[in-house]
């Protein structure tokens, strides 16, 4: 085999990629969260959304979609789910009828003290000592903001 032809398509394998583990890690992580957010019954997506809304309250629809990286076609159906489940309450704003306010109800609120034990319950369930967390924690966070 000619080598220069084969190095030419190492930039196409699966070990080279970035983006594998990162993908591979996020899917087994979420994985784990699942047992614990069936006994709230949560996906992990809306377990997000509510550690926003645990901390802020009240946000827009925007401001949600910007904190967690997701478009309005995948953050609707979200909140609508979650507003069935009276976690949350929607409104347009009066400012601009594009936009919604998103506010945490009593039971949203109520939902925090069951969560609270979670990310140490998945904490107890990864084997990476504290200083690689920080370290992952610190590069994820730089690698999000420069994309």
């Amino acid at each position: 085999m000619n080598t220069v032809v084969d190095k030419k398509y190492d930039c196409l394998k699966l070990d080279n990629q970035l983006c594998f583990p990162l993908y591979a890690c996020a899917r087994e992580i979420i994985k784990k969260y699942r047992p614990f957010l069936d006994e709230i019954d949560l996906t992990y997506t809306q377990y997000v959304a509510m550690m926003v809304m645990w901390e802020y309250g009240t946000v827009t629809s925007k401001e949600l979609g910007e904190k967690l990286y997701l478009d309005s076609g995948t953050l609707t159906p979200l909140l609508k789910k979650m507003e069935e489940k009276n976690l949350i309450k929607r409104q347009r704003l009066k400012s601009d009828e594009r936009n919604l306010k998103v506010t945490i109800t009593k039971k949203g609120e109520a939902l925090k003290e069951k969560a609270v034990r979670i990310p140490y319950k998945l904490s107890d369930c990864i084997d990476l000592d504290q200083e690689d967390a920080k370290t992952l924690f610190t590069l994820l966070r730089k690698f999000l903001s420069t994309i």
